[in-house]
């Protein structure tokens, strides 16, 4: 297989994978805003884990209330960014966990995206009781593990860049 063909596999399977986490998010923020917003609470795991309508009009945790317009700016500059990180890199399998914390990355803020536009406000209605976390959405663990899996690209690759380097000392 040619590396032409490889790549746009890959490029195939990476937007298939975006459009599908993308659904899954804007399919759970319907239902919850179907299901929950003139309804109380529901449980999932009692005194543990609640399905609860929220409209956040903030960033993260309701931080920076009413900054719409710059979280689409901000939003936007990043997708941006993602997008061409993702067409330049090569396809090597070493940064295939970037790729796919990049995927969820843009799919994350893509969905939150589409809510501020659509609404003025971010959908979240997952609720962790057991530890009064705030209320949160899918996009939102998109970031979130695609944040972690960064972090564990970036440990994994200075790892790799220290042993490189040991090689070379002894060489």
């Amino acid at each position: 297989m040619t590396t032409q063909t490889s790549k746009l596999k890959t490029n195939i399977i990476f937007f298939v994978m975006f459009v599908l986490l993308v659904f899954i998010d804007r399919i759970t923020k319907i239902f919850s805003v179907n299901t929950l917003k003139e309804k109380p609470d529901i449980d999932i795991i009692k005194g543990f884990l609640q399905l609860h309508y929220l409209e956040n009009r903030g960033a993260a945790w309701g931080m920076f209330q009413g900054a719409r317009v710059i979280f689409i700016i901000i939003t936007a500059i990043i997708i941006i960014i993602s997008i061409v990180y993702l067409i330049k890199s090569d396809y090597t399998k070493g940064n295939l966990l970037l790729r796919i914390a990049i995927i969820l990355l843009i799919s994350g803020a893509i969905g939150n995206l589409i809510d501020r536009v659509l609404y003025t406000y971010v959908v979240d209605f997952i609720y962790v009781s057991a530890i009064n976390f705030p209320v949160f959405n899918v996009a939102d663990c998109y970031v979130c593990i695609a944040a972690a899996l960064i972090i564990i690209y970036s440990l994994k690759s200075e790892d790799k860049a220290k042993d490189k380097g040991k090689e070379e000392e002894h060489a």
